[in-house]
C-alpha cells in the first residue's frame, strides 16, 4: 500500500475552485488559501496555515501549491462568501 498526504488539494477547476480532502473525504471547495485553512480547522487540524507548504501533509494536484485557477483568487472571494461546501458549483 503506498503512502498519501492525508490533505489533497485537486486540480483547479476553470471558476478558480479546487476540490479538498481531507483523509480521503471530501470537505469542500476551496477558492483561495483561507479557504482551505478554514476546512482544515474544521476538520480538526490545528495551525494548518503553517503546513500548506509541507508534502508530506498536503498534496497539491494538477496546479502548484497557492494556484487557484483562471482567476487566482488568492486574496480571497470578493463578494465575502463562505468557502464551498461538498457539491456546490
Amino acid at each position: 500500500m503506498s503512502w498519501h498526504a492525508p490533505i489533497v488539494v485537486g486540480p483547479p477547476a476553470p471558476d478558480g475552485g479546487r476540490r479538498v480532502t481531507v483523509r480521503g473525504e471530501s470537505v469542500g471547495v476551496a477558492r483561495n488559501d483561507r479557504d482551505l485553512v478554514e476546512f482544515l480547522r474544521r476538520a480538526g487540524l490545528g495551525d494548518a496555515d503553517m503546513a500548506l507548504d509541507d508534502p508530506h501533509l498536503v498534496e497539491w494536484r494538477g496546479g502548484g501549491s497557492h494556484v487557484w485557477g483562471a482567476a487566482d483568487s488568492q486574496d480571497g472571494a470578493e463578494d465575502g462568501s463562505e468557502p464551498g461546501r461538498p457539491g456546490d458549483s
